[in-house]
């Protein structure tokens, strides 16, 4: 077996990063001798420290804390690789938890099809109390890929990724500065692999479980952040290498149709208290983000610690 290296980021989600990392204790099917944990602790203070202690006591694997003060999700990403010794390297987030079987089922994967990156399902679950959108809102948590798996042509996000170290543009800080206080740093990086030639699958049964932050669990967050993965695809297209100038207009143009046509809709449907309400108003925010994609119009979501 190869070594590998599971990376979970957090910041100051001391709950959450606890259930992380006992997940990954409890994994089956693996050679902890050739796994290690890294978790980087993206605040100022070292905050996760004492936890990480307590949590590295009796561990079946050497538990490595990384405290990366400055504020950003591509830097602590990049921190952790910094560290890792691993020749694949396993995302969790520090909202996820992930069954017995998680990393043995990305790792069969990756043998089988000889992938540069696995991607798996995410499954969100929110809490009881949540009733208003709970549907919609634990679809928006969720990631949902085809029922069976395969060789895919596209990519998902970093959290429940498997990714091979040597198939990275830069094996040690591949994530990209400028996407710190916006995310996609992730979705960046996987869109340079694929058009490198990089190979993408998916696999079904290397789900895990995600609980949304209570505080995102509402229109007002999920809505913006509908925004800002609308816009993705003219983002991408402009920081093409050369710029692809056309394809930013083309998806400008898509975006604002959509936002037109899924605007109405979702008016009509808010009007009538239609209880899909909330999926038509997060599809016309994505079409507007296409549209309204550059500088003034991004939304801060990671780098604050103060």
């Amino acid at each position: 077996m190869a070594r590998v290296t599971v990376m979970i980021p957090t910041q100051r989600r001391p709950d959450g990063l606890a259930v992380a990392a006992r997940s990954v204790f409890g994994q089956t099917g693996v050679d902890f001798a050739e796994l290690e944990v890294v978790i980087v602790d993206n605040d100022q203070t070292p905050s996760a420290k004492s936890l990480v202690d307590a949590l590295s006591k009796g561990a079946p694997c050497p538990v490595i804390y990384v405290n990366e003060k400055r504020p950003g999700v591509a830097f602590a990403r990049n921190a952790g690789m910094a560290r890792a010794s691993g020749d694949f390297i396993a995302f969790l987030d520090d909202d996820e938890e992930a069954p017995s079987g998680w990393l043995a089922a990305l790792l069969a994967a990756q043998d089988r099809y000889d992938a540069d990156v696995v991607f798996g399902p995410v499954k969100a679950r929110a809490p009881a109390h949540v009733t208003q959108h709970r549907q919609y809102l634990e679809r928006f948590f969720s990631r949902v890929g085809p029922a069976e798996p395969g060789i895919i042509q596209h990519h998902y996000g970093c959290g429940d990724s498997l990714i091979r170290r040597s198939a990275l543009p830069d094996p040690v800080a591949p994530f990209a500065a400028e996407r710190n206080h916006i995310g996609g740093e992730d979705d960046l990086l996987f869109g340079h692999m694929g058009a490198a030639g990089k190979r993408f699958a998916w696999e079904p049964a290397a789900w895990v479980w995600e609980d949304p932050v209570p505080a995102r669990l509402n229109l007002r967050y999920t809505i913006p952040r509908a925004f800002a993965y609308g816009q993705g695809p003219s983002s991408h297209c402009a920081a093409a290498q050369p710029r692809d100038t056309l394809g930013v207009a083309r998806w400008m143009l898509i975006g604002l149709g959509q936002a037109a046509c899924f605007g109405v809709v979702a008016a009509l449907k808010w009007g009538l208290r239609a209880e899909d309400r909330a999926e038509w108003l997060d599809r016309a925010a994505r079409g507007l983000g296409k549209t309204f994609w550059w500088g003034p119009f991004k939304i801060q979501f990671y780098g604050r610690t103060a």
